[in-house]
């Protein structure tokens, strides 16, 4: 069946995507008076695609590009108690209680059962190191993975950090571009469980052939079962051809 079963952190075990979208929605309004909120959105994008080789991802990367685009936006009129504000809603984020998804506690407790878990999540050490020590889930990890990001590099240098076979190991997120389609790529198994909202950065198009690749569920409740269908001599999650 699988060595080892792996598992994204944000938005896959615990809500995140959801408390980026609630800031910039602070964001648009706080600057509403200088641009339309379409445009607003639109420049932040740009500045955090531009900052992500300085920053890499996380919320304190994402507050420095709130704030440069705010400065950039309203050509430096900024007063320093707004900056203060969008400051504290960084703080706010890094603060905020973890809250697992429906299902995501037993799901993984059952798995970890059985085999051995692993936690890849990429982003800000210190942050996502508490945030896997607040959510309660730590004890069921027998090996944690921070990583700047998921690429098939990285993911290829995991595999042969643990004398993993591709074939044997399986991934469990919520994004394609980062938990999916890097894993399949270098022969391993993937399971896709779609998150209520997707940051345009972890958007792609897959053709029919990339869908046939992994399995699909609709929330992580439904992951043990899978687990538990997948006999020895199964081929793999869909066709690899």
């Amino acid at each position: 069946m699988f060595d080892l079963i792996a598992f994204d952190a944000d938005d896959t075990l615990w809500h995140s995507e959801s408390h980026y979208a609630d800031a910039q929605a602070k964001f648009k309004q706080l600057l509403t008076q200088y641009h339309s909120p379409e445009q607003i959105e639109q420049r932040l994008h740009q500045t955090e695609m531009r900052n992500l080789q300085l920053y890499g991802y996380g919320i304190k990367g994402f507050a420095l590009s709130l704030i440069e685009t705010a400065i950039e936006l309203t050509e430096g009129r900024i007063r320093g108690d707004e900056i203060q504000h969008l400051i504290d809603l960084a703080k706010d984020m890094l603060t905020a209680e973890v809250q697992l998804l429906d299902h995501a506690a037993d799901s993984v407790a059952r798995l970890a059962a059985s085999y051995p878990l692993m936690l890849i999540t990429k982003g800000d050490l210190f942050d996502q190191e508490t945030k896997i020590a607040r959510s309660g889930l730590r004890p069921y990890f027998q090996y944690i993975e921070v990583v700047s990001d998921k690429t098939d590099d990285s993911y290829s240098a995991l595999l042969a950090k643990y004398q993993l076979d591709p074939a044997r190991f399986l991934m469990v997120g919520n994004s394609l571009r980062s938990d999916i389609l890097p894993v399949v790529a270098l022969g391993g198994q993937a399971v896709y469980i779609p998150y209520q909202i997707t940051w345009a950065h972890e958007t792609v198009v897959l053709s029919e052939q990339d869908r046939s690749r992994f399995f699909e569920l609709e929330h992580i409740g439904l992951l043990p079962a899978l687990v538990e269908r997948l006999s020895p001599g199964s081929d793999t999650l869909g066709t690899t051809d």
